[in-house]
């Protein structure tokens, strides 16, 4: 279910990375990210900085990251926005009248491709609309009326959630998901899961073996597969032990770590005894519909024994085992 594999490093050229849960989690870095990333350029690896966040210019996302000492330029960064604008630039043409709902980042990517933004006395071809925190009212009622005319949409992403200091708060997905229902119109979408942000990030930071790494299922894990790439899921954001449960099959990520290290280290596969799914002294099994992990042995060969232990139990019973009482090791 997980393959053997050398250091990821070794065997891909280009790490495309999320940002939020990955190398950061709301307003602290994740801790070794910056180090893990470091050793990773040390190893000859491209690393792109891939967000959904379509709210913030590439330039300031590269100085946050920067500031949590992972150094990056505005090259390395590819937001939605930016692939929004390019899905408007192929299907539209260079200097495209465009009409935006959202924030600073939309407006930078579109003026960093030679696109026009234009109210909607200026005759746009397309709407383009991202996460913007001061969208007014009145301008998202004059875009829905717009799209149900005709308008040409598109949309940077369907996440339905972003995190704040507050906590988790609705996302850009909500405004999508109202807008769809007003006008009866899908909007083409270039955030991940959709292919158009990945493939934007290799077509800008090249590499002919890319990974994608992300701690979400949903957008980074689904986006790898889109596209064709494998990915490795980690375990410092959004995904536990009862998010891994429920993990059908063709929604799997080809590698499993618990943090950014699993860049660098080789890749065990657990293996199949009579006992339940082994590997590096750890054994679990779903008995009764519970998971149980038993040993001892190195973190990340934990996680995946039980990955595979809880994949072959829904794979055969069709729903989640129970994990309530199982605590992974350092949680």
């Amino acid at each position: 279910m997980l393959p053997d594999s050398p250091p990821l490093v070794e065997t891909h050229d280009l790490v495309m990375l999320d940002l939020d849960g990955v190398v950061y989690v709301g307003p602290d870095p994740v801790p070794g990210a910056a180090d893990h990333l470091a050793a990773a350029r040390d190893a000859g690896a491209r690393l792109a900085f891939v967000t959904n966040n379509a709210s913030r210019p590439a330039a300031v996302v590269a100085e946050r990251l920067t500031g949590f000492g992972v150094p990056a330029e505005v090259d390395d960064v590819v937001t939605s926005a930016q692939a929004s604008a390019r899905l408007v630039v192929d299907e539209h043409g260079e200097g495209a009248r465009v009409l935006l709902l959202g924030g600073e980042g939309l407006d930078a990517a579109v003026r960093e491709v030679g696109l026009e933004p234009v109210g909607l006395d200026g005759d746009p071809v397309v709407l383009l609309t991202g996460y913007g925190p001061d969208v007014l009212w009145s301008d998202i009622m004059s875009a829905a009326v717009a799209v149900e005319g005709g308008l040409a949409w598109v949309a940077s992403n369907t996440d339905h959630t972003i995190p704040t200091a507050r906590g988790r708060a609705p996302g850009h997905g909500v405004l999508v998901d109202m807008l769809r229902r007003y006008t009866g119109v899908e909007p083409t979408v270039a955030g991940k899961p959709q292919p158009p942000l990945l493939h934007e990030t290799i077509r800008r930071v090249g590499g002919e073996r890319p990974l994608m790494v992300g701690d979400r299922v949903d957008t980074d894990i689904e986006g790898a597969h889109a596209v064709g790439v494998d990915s490795l899921l980690v375990l410092t954001g959004v995904t536990g032990l009862p998010e891994l449960a429920g993990i059908a099959a063709e929604h799997r990520p080809t590698h499993l770590a618990p943090d950014l290290g699993g860049l660098h280290e080789p890749h065990r596969a657990p293996r199949r005894g009579d006992d339940g799914w082994e590997a590096d002294g750890w054994t679990a099994t779903v008995t009764d519909g519970s998971l149980a992990v038993s040993g001892d042995g190195g973190d990340a060969d934990w996680w995946r024994t039980a990955a595979c232990a809880l994949w072959e139990h829904l794979d055969e019973h069709g729903s989640p085992a129970d994990v309530d009482g199982v605590t992974p090791p350092g949680r």
